[in-house]
């Protein structure tokens, strides 16, 4: 019962981190093989994506209501994410990982240092037209979302990535657009696992309720204070995966 209720508070906490800039996996994937050691790491994984992928659709409703996407923009969003996530899932199996586990903790330093000299998120000024737009942010999700299928780490920062740089969006107005695609992602990884038995249902709805309920209080407090919030949460959140992937990487 104790592990239950550690797990609760943890997986109410990434929804809150998740709601804010993403990141929550960062906290529910290590609390699960801590708490859950004799459970199959793939299930555990399975399980951590049901919960992230609830509480993450709970926050991009939130935003929607309050910051209302271009809808032929995110429509085509959603589906470029969930269709190569799956494609991301499936070359999972065929192709190795490790020299994209290698290289990601660089890729993310030059993300972080790109984003910090930069005023990028304080301003919206979309740089496209409406078609232009939907065919950029579309290819981008894209990528994004073969990469959350394929390997994971870090996917709902680039997806906010991608609408506050190539696009030209402020945080705020990136957030429902960049949470809708991730959950989409997230989706197509939920299935993969589900389909493969790779669930635990009773333990994941436990903390999808959980994680939902720190969406929606993440998501509050992101839309009250701004973008400054979500800017330096970002840059944390980011700093944090570097760390996180260079150990996972590079173990000593």
């Amino acid at each position: 019962m104790n592990e239950w209720l550690e797990l609760g508070a943890v997986a109410f906490a990434a929804g809150i981190v998740d709601a804010v800039m993403g990141g929550g996996g960062m906290l529910q994937v290590p609390a699960l093989f801590a708490l859950f050691p004799g459970l199959a790491p793939a299930a555990l994984l399975g399980t951590n994506k049901f919960a992230s992928s609830v509480g993450t659709a709970g926050a991009a409703f939130r935003y929607v209501r309050a910051m209302p996407p271009r809808w032929t923009t995110v429509a085509p969003v959603v589906i470029a994410a969930f269709l190569s996530s799956l494609l991301g899932a499936y070359a999972l199996t065929r192709i190795p990982a490790e020299p994209l586990r290698k290289a990601l903790p660089f890729l993310l330093l030059a993300l972080l240092l790109y984003t910090a000299w930069s005023d990028a998120g304080f301003v919206h000024e979309p740089r496209y037209a409406r078609h232009r737009e939907a065919a950029v942010a579309t290819s981008g999700a894209a990528a994004v979302g073969f990469y959350d299928g394929f390997f994971g780490p870090g996917a709902g920062a680039f997806y906010k990535l991608l609408f506050v740089r190539a696009l030209g969006f402020d945080f705020l107005n990136a957030a429902a657009p960049a949470k809708l695609a991730n959950v989409a992602s997230n989706l197509a990884a939920v299935l993969v696992f589900a389909l493969n038995g790779l669930l635990l249902w009773k333990l994941g709805l436990g903390m999808a309720l959980a994680n939902f309920i720190g969406g929606q209080v993440g998501s509050r407090i992101a839309l009250r204070y701004g973008n400054r919030l979500i800017r330096w949460a970002f840059l944390v959140v980011v700093a944090a995966l570097i760390v996180k992937t260079y150990r996972d990487a590079y173990p000593r």
